[in-house]
């Protein structure tokens, strides 16, 4: 991954997008060329050297089965956002600006090992379920299901684990941008609904 300098994240920055996203893109080479497939997933960082993320998908999905060449990867993404020229102070003094689009990405590499059993599945759901209902005002719990529905689904999907070898990181986040035109792209964010991006551009700021 091309990452200048003033783009690349601490090691709290990485940490962070992974323990936040939501999904992100498992990627594997096959006999029969690239295979990619979206799924939720859960960062473990207790698991080896760097931690895994932990995901499932349908059984009926042959990329699970289909024999890896080489590492596999996911690419996790955190928010984006275009960055209007007309956010920046800078184009009143010169006007030397230009569009361009602001980012969070992970390119995570590692191991694929697959999880073809009922306790795992259920550790997984349960903690991948929890995870996001956590926010919700009244949470729900997979608990809630009955539990032959619940057996009868976990029968239907594979477990599936990145064991992390290496990860490749980049925080486009304005930066590059004096103090003035980082002020005016967080506004202009937020002028146009996009908080969260407003909020990575200002933690970028005082990291």
């Amino acid at each position: 991954m091309y990452t200048p300098a003033h783009f690349a994240p601490s090691a709290e920055a990485v940490e962070a997008l992974l323990q936040d996203a939501g999904a992100a893109n498992l990627v594997t080479m096959s006999e029969d060329g690239l295979l990619a497939t979206l799924l939720p997933f859960v960062y473990e960082p207790s698991i080896g050297d760097h931690g895994a993320l932990h995901a499932h998908m349908a059984r009926n999905n042959t990329q699970w089965s289909s024999p890896v060449t080489g590492e596999a990867l996911m690419i996790v993404q955190g928010n984006d956002a275009y960055i209007s020229p007309s956010w920046y102070a800078s184009k009143a003094e010169h006007g030397r600006v230009v569009p361009t689009w602001n980012y969070s990405i992970a390119h995570v590499h590692g191991e694929l090992v697959i999880h073809d059993d009922a306790e795992w599945l259920a550790r997984h759901v349960r903690r991948l379920s929890n995870q996001h209902e956590a926010a919700m005002p009244q949470p729900w719990t997979v608990d809630e299901a009955p539990e032959r529905f619940i057996a009868g689904q976990l029968k239907a999907i594979v477990g599936v684990e990145l064991v992390i070898t290496r990860v490749e990181a980049k925080t486009k986040l304005s930066q590059n941008r004096s103090a003035a035109d980082v002020t005016g792209v967080i506004e202009g964010l937020r002028t146009v609904g996009d908080p969260a991006s407003a909020a990575d551009v200002e933690r970028a700021r005082t990291s």
